[in-house]
C-alpha cells in the first residue's frame, strides 16, 4: 500500500511543473487526486501543460484523479471548487497550495490589478481553501495542509544588495511572506486537531516552465539549480508524517530531506 492509500488529495497548480510533479507522486502514493488551474486543455495557456494532461498521465500511470478547472481569483470558484472535488472523490484530506500568479515590477511602477490579482491567489485563495477543508479534517481528526513558498520570502540583505534582489521581485517577496505567516499561525491553532500545516520552498531554483518564462534561470550556476524531485519528495514527507510533531515548519525542500535521511538525486 502506498503512503496516501485511501486518502483524497487537492492540489492546486497543477497544470504544470512543481503542482504537476506532486500531484503524480501523491498518486502513486495512492491518493486519489483532485488537479486544478485555469488551464484546462493543452492550448489554453502560452506554456505547456493543462490538469486534462496531468489527469491523463495519472491514469497512465494507474493512478485515480480528477480535474477541477477552477480561477483561484474569483471567489466563485473558490467557493465551488472544494465542493466539486468532494462530490467527486470524498473529503479532502490534504490540500496542496500551489497556485501563482507572478509579475515582476518595480514598486514604484506595479500595476493595481497585477496587485490585487497576485494576493488574491497566493494569499486569500490559500487561506479561503484552508477554510473550507478544515472543518472536515477537524471532525475526521486529521490532516495536512502544504503551502507552497519561496526563498523569496526572506528579507533582502544589505547593501549592498545583490542585482537579483533588484528584478521587481518584492510584491512576489510580500505574498509569499504572508503566506508563511499565515501557516504558521494556523498550524498553532489546528494543532490539537491533528492537523498538519507547513510551508515548503525549493533551497535552490527549480526549472519549472514559469521560472524559465520569466528568465529566472538566466546566469544562475549549476549548483543553484535544484531538481523538482526534491520539492516533491518534501511535500510527500510533509503531507504524511506525524501532524504531532511535523507542523508549523517553514522547510526548505533539501535540507528537510537531509534531516528526514531521505536520499534524492542532485
Amino acid at each position: 500500500m502506498g503512503r496516501l492509500e485511501g486518502k483524497v488529495a487537492l492540489v492546486t497548480g497543477a497544470s504544470r511543473g512543481i503542482g504537476e510533479a506532486i500531484a503524480r507522486r501523491f498518486a502513486a502514493e495512492g491518493a486519489a487526486v483532485a488537479v486544478t488551474a485555469r488551464t484546462a486543455r493543452e492550448g489554453d495557456h502560452p506554456l505547456p501543460g493543462s490538469i486534462a494532461a496531468t489527469v491523463a498521465a495519472i491514469a497512465d500511470d494507474g493512478g485515480r484523479a480528477v480535474a477541477v478547472a477552477a480561477d483561484l481569483a474569483d471567489p466563485a470558484d473558490r467557493a465551488r471548487l472544494v465542493e466539486e472535488v468532494e462530490a467527486a472523490l470524498g473529503p479532502v484530506d490534504v490540500l496542496v497550495n500551489n497556485a501563482a500568479v507572478t509579475y515582476f515590477e518595480p514598486v514604484e511602477r506595479f500595476d493595481e490589478g497585477h496587485y490585487r490579482l497576485m494576493f488574491e491567489v497566493q494569499v486569500r485563495a490559500p487561506f479561503e481553501l484552508a477554510q473550507r477543508v478544515l472543518p472536515g479534517m477537524r471532525e475526521r481528526g486529521g490532516g495536512w495542509i502544504l503551502n507552497i513558498s519561496s526563498g523569496a520570502a526572506r528579507h533582502p540583505q544589505g547593501p549592498p544588495y545583490q542585482a537579483r534582489v533588484m528584478r521587481g521581485g518584492t510584491v512576489y517577496g510580500m505574498c509569499k511572506a504572508a503566506l508563511e505567516r499565515f501557516t504558521t499561525g494556523l498550524a498553532a491553532e489546528v494543532h490539537d486537531a491533528g492537523v498538519a500545516v507547513n510551508v515548503l520552498s525549493p533551497s535552490g531554483l527549480v526549472r519549472t516552465p514559469g521560472v524559465v518564462h520569466h528568465g529566472l534561470d538566466r546566469n544562475v550556476p549549476e549548483e543553484l539549480l535544484e531538481p523538482v524531485a526534491c520539492m516533491v519528495e518534501a511535500a510527500l514527507a510533509l503531507c504524511t508524517g506525524d501532524p504531532a510533531e511535523l507542523t508549523g515548519r517553514i522547510a526548505y525542500a533539501r535540507p528537510l530531506l537531509d534531516e528526514l535521511g531521505v536520499e534524492v538525486g542532485r
